[in-house]
């Protein structure tokens, strides 16, 4: 039986809901997220069903593997909004017992006071964005909770799904390494067998980057950078949860489904402004991408049955570079017969051999039977690697 990791023949289908509303945007975020005064949340409930309709034609009757509520602030949805869209989706393509259907959402205590009802609608794990474990680092991310508020919704969440997941972002300006090890420690602690840890990155246009090059804020250097990475995967590994991804990390069997759907080029519906999906046909593959401004979605839907700006087959040299990118983010690494059964192509023809070899001799690449990985220290530099590989 394939472990979680690998890629398998089977065809699985996942669909992610974009809600893209928040109370306020993040400093750190570059997400397609908005404020708004009031949502009609009957309005957007009968938009989403609308498009999920709309897309069930396209791509005919299959089982959903997943389901994935994200944003913007999912846990701002009304629980019957998600009872409804979640009746579309089981109506268009069905669900299972099985299907792993996930929620983001905030730990305020507004927001857990929600997390009965959606329970009650379906969701059946929850991930929360607590993002730090102390107050002045949560400040200073532009949240609305504390970590008392933090602790108290994970609690509640652990009541009302069997599988909960939470993320932090380390890297933070001034952190050091014995200070994420003690953070990460108490993380570790309160796990339910699933961590995301994200590394702070400055992203363009947001009000982090502002700050940063007016100097006020100043990241890790290099080394501590290194050290605050070799950290996080010593401490996770050690306490049961290693890598399973660049950023992620679970007990056996906790992986995130919908997640691996992605990093191992499955197909996925994506619903909502600014989603993407990714439809596998017969015949290849074909890009979707929603209106990103939710009022020009919500138009579009309202007058077409759906909000999409852009549909298009992805050529096969296009779909194999994907592959390949999201394949390696995993531990696992990618089936190169796995590349060849989903682009027609001959992994000799989409990897440059010599740059593969190269990556080999100095230890940042690992081919074993059929299957390719970075190792340890090709995680590090993922980006160049890939680069290489894909010349």
């Amino acid at each position: 039986m394939p472990s979680a990791n690998s890629q398998n023949a089977a065809s699985k289908q996942g669909v992610y809901v974009h809600w893209p509303f928040c109370l306020s945007k993040c400093p750190y975020c570059d997400f397609n997220s908005h404020v708004r005064d009031g949502i009609d949340q009957t309005r957007w409930a009968k938009a989403l069903c609308a498009e999920i309709a709309h897309f069930a034609a396209q791509t005919g009757p299959r089982s959903v593997d997943s389901v994935f509520f994200g944003g913007g602030t999912p846990s701002l949805m009304d629980g019957a909004t998600v009872a409804a869209v979640l009746g579309a989706i089981d109506e268009a393509w069905g669900l299972r017992d099985e299907t792993e259907i996930t929620l983001e959402a905030n730990p305020t205590s507004v927001e857990a006071a929600r997390f009965a009802d959606y329970a009650a609608a379906g969701i059946n794990r929850f991930s929360l964005g607590i993002q730090a474990l102390n107050d002045a680092d949560l400040k200073a991310l532009g949240r609305h909770h504390s970590v008392e508020e933090a602790l108290a919704a994970l609690a509640v969440a652990k009541r009302h799904a069997d599988r909960v997941s939470f993320d932090l972002i380390y890297g933070r300006g001034g952190q050091t390494v014995d200070a994420w090890r003690r953070e990460l420690g108490e993380a570790l602690a309160l796990a339910a067998g699933h961590l995301s840890l994200y590394q702070l990155t400055i992203e363009p246009d947001t009000t982090f980057h502002g700050m940063w090059q007016a100097g006020r804020i100043v990241l890790p250097d290099e080394d501590t950078a290194v050290g605050l990475y070799d950290a996080t995967q010593d401490l996770c590994a050690a306490a049961g949860l290693p890598a399973y991804e660049v950023s992620n990390h679970a007990a056996p069997g906790q992986e995130c489904r919908h997640n691996l759907i992605y990093w191992q080029s499955q197909g996925y519906v994506g619903i909502g402004p600014g989603a993407h999906g990714r439809l596998v046909h017969g015949d290849g593959v074909a890009a979707t991408q929603q209106w990103r401004k939710p009022e020009q979605w919500l138009a579009a839907v309202e007058a077409d049955g759906h909000g999409t700006e852009r549909s298009e087959p992805v050529p096969v040299a296009d779909r194999a570079a994907e592959i390949m990118m999201m394949g390696l983010r995993l531990t696992a690494g990618i089936d190169l017969m796995d590349l060849e059964r989903l682009t027609g192509l001959p992994a000799e023809d989409v990897i440059d051999q010599d740059q593969s070899r190269r990556f080999r001799d100095m230890g940042l690449l690992e081919i074993e039977g059929t299957m390719m990985r970075l190792t340890p220290a090709g995680r590090r530099v993922m980006d160049g690697v890939l680069a290489g590989l894909l010349a």
